[in-house]
């Protein structure tokens, strides 16, 4: 009887002993000990977006800014500009008194007496300077590797960015981008227009808008100072052709019909 409890006694500690042994999986480490695997590689494009806090921009519903722009030594533009984080609507008021909307599907200017030259134009090409960075990897985006190239002085982290032939009403348009080495943010960007006229023409006068000046605005980074040089591949940026001024840029939750066609206004057709 005393063996049967004695071997009864070894069998339970054996048992306890492996259970206690039992190993617990364990999540591969990432290096930051969270267990969510290896850290994921931005591309170059993504790489500029997270340095902007495009997230932070995203879950805002629209933003607003005055834009001061002299091209030539003549005042270009002088303007408030809204829109919405997704671009769906944009709204230019200016200073002499007329008001460009887009709706999401056409352009209208107001009052109806309003010459619509260079409306359409205006409507899309300053609100996207301003949000390229937030921009670089929407639908229709195409991307080349990237590489170093002369902007300045200096080289630059960049890639040229073109466009799938149904994006916006200039798919023909590319830009070349420049990253900041230290900051990661957008530091330029050469581009062609070719709005009203071809590829071609348009090639043979490209541009580029340098960014400068930053401001961080709830956790979300905008230049406030943009200037304009000409620009070719081999040596980068040539002469000063104008400036931007950016201002009281604000994030706002706009009233229902912000961004609908006013009355009294025209449709402004490409």
């Amino acid at each position: 009887m005393k063996k049967l409890i004695v071997l009864f006694l070894i069998v339970s500690i054996v048992s306890c002993k492996n259970s206690s042994e039992e190993k617990i999986p364990v999540e591969p480490d990432n290096g930051i000990g969270d267990g969510a695997g290896p850290p994921q590689v931005l591309s170059f494009s993504e790489n500029i977006e997270e340095a902007h806090n495009k997230s932070a921009f995203k879950m805002q519903e629209a933003v607003s800014f005055d834009i001061q722009l002299n091209f030539g030594g003549s005042e270009r533009l002088n303007a408030k500009l809204a829109m919405n984080t997704n671009s769906s609507g944009i709204r230019i008021e200016k200073n002499n008194g007329s008001t460009i909307v887009f709706d999401g599907s056409e352009v209208a200017i107001s009052p109806d007496s309003s010459p619509t030259d260079g409306a359409r134009f205006d409507i899309f090409t300053w609100q996207y300077f301003f949000a390229m960075p937030f921009k670089l990897t929407d639908p229709g985006t195409v991307w080349e590797e990237s590489s170093q190239r002369k902007l300045d002085s200096l080289e630059y982290p960049s890639s040229k960015l073109t466009f799938k032939g149904d994006t916006g009403d200039s798919p023909d348009d590319w830009y070349v981008v420049y990253q900041d080495d230290d900051t990661k943010l957008l530091k330029a960007a050469a581009y062609i227009v070719t709005f009203g006229t071809d590829k071609s023409k348009a090639e043979e006068n490209p541009h580029a808008i340098v960014y400068s000046d930053y401001k961080t605005v709830e956790d979300v980074s905008f230049a406030t100072t943009w200037s304009f040089h000409n620009w070719n591949e081999e040596s980068g940026l040539g002469d000063k052709i104008g400036e931007a001024k950016i201002s009281n840029i604000q994030f706002f939750q706009p009233e229902e019909n912000y961004f609908q066609i006013p009355e009294n206004s025209k449709e402004v057709k490409k």
